[in-house]
């Protein structure tokens, strides 16, 4: 499980894992030099420089179904559990040309369908993630609506993109919290005392 700072690790971890991996040259083919960056609504809304590169953009955060029947299940007696997220994520290609945009995108499909997950090893340490934690990274389905709804919203025009999803990314509960509430009201009752 990681601390709070286990969301912008996945994101991280995953441009960080193909940056690493990107080769120079395939089969004696040269491929296109590009960048790898995780991108806030912010960025996307500025102006991007010029050049080659795949984006990721998190654009949805959605508590895990499963993790949060689990963890209503386990009553109050077993104490808080972990905060189960799926992360929801558009990569998208950022070339100058059709080839450049279209190799380095296939490129990062391919590299995340032979590498579905993060595990300790890869995912950064920042966020304190426990030894046997594992990330799996999923191509998620989105009706080509919902992906020009999320362009139209954005200032950029539309960019040749692609679908992910991170589960089940487990964040652990703040360890400052009392074993029990604290107390925000009270009651009194004033009258005689039976004697």
């Amino acid at each position: 499980m990681a601390n709070v700072f286990g969301v912008h690790s996945v994101g991280s971890s995953i441009t960080t894992f193909l940056r690493n991996t990107y080769p120079a040259e395939i089969g004696g083919r040269a491929l296109p030099a590009c960048d790898f960056e995780l991108v806030s609504a912010g960025q996307l809304a500025g102006e991007l420089e010029e050049g080659n590169r795949i984006t990721l953009f998190l654009y949805r955060i959605m508590v895990n179904e499963h993790a949060r029947q689990s963890a209503h299940l386990r009553g109050s007696s077993a104490g808080i559990g972990p905060l189960g997220l799926d992360l929801h994520y558009l990569m998208s290609a950022w070339g100058m040309t059709a080839q450049d945009e279209q190799v380095a995108l296939t490129w990062a499909l391919r590299q995340l369908h032979q590498n579905p997950v993060l595990d300790i090893s890869s995912l950064t340490p920042d966020a304190g993630w426990a030894s046997d934690e594992v990330i799996q990274i999923v191509p998620s389905e989105l009706a080509t609506e919902d992906v020009m709804r999320i362009w139209d919203a954005l200032t950029p025009s539309y960019r040749l993109s692609v679908s992910y999803m991170a589960r089940l990314v487990r964040i652990d509960p703040d360890s400052d919290v009392a074993e029990f509430r604290p107390v925000v009201a009270g009651r009194f009752a004033f009258g005689e005392e039976a004697r």
